[in-house]
């Protein structure tokens, strides 16, 4: 009340000489750490408002930013800190200035590659825009399997864990010491100790609850062991939102792993707090495992300082191979939104079938105008997402999306048989994608993640098997779903809706 009367009294002062004289002599004397430390809060929380204006991601999250820091930065200043950062800028310099023997090694590894390029079935501009954002282009002549939930994916990578003549790296998003993670553990261990050597990359944000025993032991086995760290360098320190989301296993240059899988027992099925999972990785052979190296390479350059070692990056030619791949890496550290434009780029190819399978579903405006569009133009849209989400804002803004996008004709499926964590697209009968990227603000904007694009009747028929059964598993939501839901719950996907660009 003091302090409130003072206020009063000095706005009645309306001269700026009498108004300074009040603040000197008797205002700021009486309060003054109190009036400090909110004035300075109150200017940091404007120019950082005026920071998110110029530098947000999204003109969504500029908006809610700006008016959070101007009106509560008691708050949203520790907020914006560590949530606000539109850029990864130590590993952006680290790009400019240490990263110089990775830039020789990919401008050598770009002329190899070429060699095996192939292709695309599209047309020109499609095949430059998609090939310009992954930075190598297209190989042909590799072998594709299609891996189908934890079981047929573990016992496929332990096989290639156990084929290895040379080296074996490893990297996941999440890494548990339970009884997937023990049964990885020991299989690396064994190849070491038979003189195989092993690199093993984790996010330290994903791999939080990994013990360290879990660690000692692999290191005490000679597997170098490292943490993606997101927060190395004196301006990170605080930055926790970037993660490294990729999931990632390499065999002597040769064979490869990529996916939604990581390291722990619910991705077998076995936590009977989740149920089944529904996930799905591919094994690549050929000419298509050394984009997936050199990005393995960039993420342990980072966490390290150091490159690998000695690596095979002469691309692979098996006699069997048939099947087209695009690597497209993608993260905070591009100079373009590369997950972003990928999607949108096979979103707006589609001539008469789009299939989207994503745990997490809330895209921006650009992307949900390019799906309108695609069902506008005829093309059967069906987007597949688990009835049971793990993330309750991530599943209330999905709903309203949904209400939006269901006007123009998109179909929804809740998969009702188990969580589903899949990343999977299918476009035309032309190709398909799996990889680690959801259709999320996370995935477009703040992870680092990995897809591989196939090209491969085949290999194209298969997933459409796949994912029929898929659907065949799933309710489809009618229409009216989301507006017969009580007034809260509409309120709740509204509200999370607005909260999504930040998230």
């Amino acid at each position: 009340m003091e302090v409130c009367y003072s206020l009063r009294l000095l706005l009645s002062r309306y001269r700026a000489d009498k108004i300074m004289e009040f603040l000197l002599l008797e205002f700021i004397p009486e309060h003054g750490v109190v009036v400090i430390l909110v004035s300075v809060i109150h200017i940091l929380g404007a120019a950082a408002a005026l920071h998110a204006v110029m530098r947000s991601r999204t003109p969504q999250g500029a908006v809610e930013w700006s008016i959070s820091l101007i009106t509560f930065p008691y708050v949203a200043l520790p907020a914006y800190g560590i949530f606000g950062r539109n850029r990864f800028q130590g590993y952006v310099l680290a790009h400019k200035s240490e990263l110089a023997e990775i830039t020789s090694l990919l401008d050598a590894t770009r002329d190899r590659v070429i060699k095996s390029a192939k292709s695309l079935g599209m047309s020109d501009a499609s095949i430059l825009g998609a090939e310009n954002l992954a930075r190598i282009p297209e190989t042909g002549g590799n072998v594709v399997e299609l891996l189908i939930d934890g079981e047929a994916t573990f016992n496929s990578i332990f096989e290639g864990i156990e084929s290895a003549q040379h080296y074996i790296l490893v990297q996941f998003y999440i890494i548990r010491d339970d009884n997937l993670g023990s049964a990885l553990k020991t299989r690396l261990i064994k190849r070491a100790d038979e003189g195989v050597r092993v690199l093993v990359l984790y996010d330290e944000i994903g791999s939080f609850g990994l013990s360290s025993s879990w660690v000692d032991d692999l290191r005490a086995a000679g597997i170098s062991v490292r943490a993606f760290h997101s927060r190395k360098g004196p301006s990170n320190r605080f930055q926790v939102n970037f993660r490294n989301h990729r999931k990632i296993m390499v065999v002597d240059g040769v064979t490869s792993w990529v996916g939604g899988h990581n390291v722990g027992d619910e991705y077998l099925g076995n936590d009977p707090d989740i149920g089944p999972w529904r996930d799905t990785h591919i094994r690549i052979k050929g000419p298509a495992t050394i984009p997936l190296q050199l990005s393995f390479v960039e993420d342990w350059h980072w966490a390290t300082d150091t490159l690998p070692g000695e690596l095979n990056w002469q691309p692979a030619h098996p006699a069997e191979g048939d099947t087209g791949i695009l690597i497209i890496p993608s993260g905070p550290a591009d100079p373009l939104e590369t997950s972003h434009l990928m999607f949108l780029l096979a979103i707006n190819m589609a001539k008469k079938r789009l299939c989207i399978a994503s745990p997490y579903f809330v895209p921006d405006q650009g992307i949900i105008s390019a799906l309108q569009l695609a069902a506008l133009r005829g093309v059967d849209v069906r987007i597949m997402i688990p009835d049971n989400p793990d993330h309750r804002t991530i599943a209330f803004a999905t709903y309203a999306i949904f209400d939006e996008v269901h006007r123009a004709g998109v179909e929804f499926y809740r998969y009702t048989k188990g969580f589903l964590h899949q990343k999977v697209m299918l476009i035309d009968n032309v190709f398909a994608s799996v990889g680690t990227a959801n259709f999320d603000n996370r995935s477009f904007r703040l992870n680092f993640e990995i897809t591989a694009l196939v090209l491969n009747p085949i290999f194209v028929a298969q997933v459409e098997s796949m994912l029929e059964r898929d659907f065949a598993r799933c309710r489809k939501m009618p229409g009216d779903e989301f507006q017969l839901k009580p007034l809260w719950f509409r309120l709740a996907a509204s509200v999370s809706r607005l909260l999504s660009p930040v998230l």
